[in-house]
């Protein structure tokens, strides 16, 4: 029996030391253009600054594109991210926490998804607010869809025109 414990305690130590390191670094995602690009939505980049959440309703520029509307401020961060964000389902217009947070949820991972667009063709710092305005709880593809063209149209209003 020792000589079968021992065994197995030979066996253990070498998987151990084969044993792949656990702190792997994450691969990043490959974004539409074809360049490596990390698809997360980590903390850095949430807004939670109560100030600039103030100054980006009354000093913000808005966009629209039905359900959605994108209130943005040219800022400057401290952190390296060059966009910080927010996302808003109205509590008048949906009463139950639970569809509110299905709404915030769609919102950010439709963002999520189309974060290339914009990393890939600004420059500067933003801080956006993403409203929804829809009366009904959307589906993912006409979040996606409208956070894609209302995203498009940021790009295309604030650097498209500074260039012409």
């Amino acid at each position: 029996m020792f000589s079968v414990l021992m065994t197995l305690q030979e066996v253990v130590s070498n998987m151990q030391s084969e044993k792949p390191d656990s702190k792997k670094e994450k691969t990043p995602l490959r974004s539409p253009q074809g360049d490596n690009f990390d698809f997360s939505f980590p903390k850095k980049e949430k807004l939670t600054n109560k100030k600039m959440f103030e100054a980006l309703f009354t000093e913000g520029k808005n966009l629209r594109e039905f359900p959605l509307k994108l209130i943005y401020l040219n800022t400057n961060f401290k952190d390296e991210v060059p966009v910080k964000v927010a996302v808003v389902a109205p509590k008048r217009q949906f009463k139950s926490a639970v569809d509110r947070n299905r709404i915030k949820r769609l919102l950010r991972e439709a963002y999520r998804r189309n974060k290339p667009l914009i990393f890939n063709n600004i420059e500067g710092n933003f801080a956006f607010i993403f409203l929804y305005l829809g009366k009904k709880t959307p589906r993912f593809n006409e979040v996606d869809a409208a956070m894609k063209k209302l995203l498009e149209a940021f790009i295309n209003k604030e650097f498209h025109e500074k260039i012409d």
